[in-house]
């Protein structure tokens, strides 16, 4: 078999591989979307993840792909890779954040997908340069710009979501104080249907970019599409978007139960309003990130906003024993992911050593 039909056949596989990857974080992440609202009792888990799944896949005609060109050309520099290594180290970097997104949604963690991905992206990348060239000049793997704008919003996400969640329940409390408790109830009932829609919305605008900046790269890189001068990603192709939202739809229609239970129930005991006040402060935060090109984290969004509505009620209503527990998660996503994926890139070589073609 010649190298040009591998190389094919690479590309399709690991296109397959990111869709998986999409798919598992539809199902890994459907509890940022639906956990409030499936808490308060407003929907039931079924309707609930087909509502959300809804809005994750119709996401693509609001936002446009601004996330997806960071997530594939400002955050890898690809092109100190060597060539007939560049597809090995994209395989290596969606199983890495694959393996990662399962080990933490067996464990229950509302860890984040997005940083996973570009956890695994690095670590693989890194790996291939190191065993090519070893450690001298490995900093150029990285680029710094997306790498800035990504980690400082590990800390502003959750921040934003947690102060506009505490900023909407204050409101609400100010606004409706006179209000009979069942009135207010029933109107908030109502209104989670919206702001689960809006912040499945953002969920799907954010999240499902960072698939296709994947797949738009690994395209690149076999040679299908060409970088734009500067070294910028090219255009997404309409099928590229459409895979991924509608991956990303499937994987919240199957739902990521385990990890529900925890956004739902652990962290803070929610009623409709509360749930309210969440979902919108999240969909708020995730608009804005995903109209700058922002891979932001929407499980880490979603969590700081819960943890704002809790401690709008009251300090102690939040069960920091919890938060704290997945805010260590969030701490271990982006070595553990790199490692994992450096260690899957490695396995790839391996097999590609004793095969010649994987």
């Amino acid at each position: 078999m010649d190298g040009q039909t591998v190389s094919y056949g690479l590309v399709i596989f690991i296109i397959f591989v990111a869709l998986a990857f999409d798919y598992v974080n539809g199902f890994h992440d459907a509890a940022n979307s639906i956990a409030t609202v499936v808490a308060t009792r407003v929907l039931s888990p079924g309707v609930a993840v087909a509502w959300a799944a809804f809005f994750n896949f119709i996401a693509f005609l609001v936002f446009g792909t601004a996330v997806a060109k960071t997530i594939g050309g400002d955050m890898v520099n690809i092109a100190v890779i060597p060539p007939g290594d560049q597809l090995y180290v994209l395989l290596g970097a969606v199983l890495g954040a694959i393996f990662w997104n399962l080990i933490t949604w067996y464990l229950g963690l509302p860890t984040s997908s997005s940083h996973a991905l570009v956890g695994a992206y690095a670590g693989s990348a890194l790996a291939s340069y190191v065993y090519h060239f070893g450690f001298t000049g490995a900093e150029t793997v990285l680029k710094a710009e997306g790498w800035i704008k990504t980690l400082t919003f590990i800390v502003l996400s959750p921040l934003i979501g947690m102060t506009i969640g505490f900023i909407l329940m204050i409101a609400v409390y100010w606004v409706f104080h006179k209000v009979a408790v069942n009135k207010v109830d029933r109107l908030f009932r109502v209104g989670q249907l919206f702001s689960a829609g809006a912040y499945s919305l953002g969920h799907g605008g954010n999240d499902a970019q960072k698939t296709m900046g994947i797949i738009t790269i690994v395209l690149v890189s076999g040679g299908f599409l060409g970088m734009d001068p500067g070294g910028k990603l090219p255009e997404i192709p309409l099928w590229v978007v459409l895979a991924a939202h509608g991956a990303i739809g499937l994987g919240t229609l199957s739902g990521g139960w385990r990890i529900i239970k925890t956004m739902g129930t652990k962290i803070v005991k929610l009623q409709p309003v509360g749930g309210f006040c969440a979902e919108t402060a999240g969909a708020m935060t995730l608009f804005g990130a995903t109209a700058f090109g922002i891979p932001v984290s929407t499980t880490h969004t979603i969590t700081g906003a819960i943890v704002g509505v809790g401690s709008a009620k009251r300090f102690s209503a939040v069960k920091w024993g919890v938060a704290g527990r997945i805010v260590w998660a969030w701490v271990l996503t982006i070595p553990m992911a790199a490692l994992i994926a450096a260690l899957s890139y490695g396995v790839i070589l391996i097999i590609e050593k004793i095969t010649g073609w994987i």
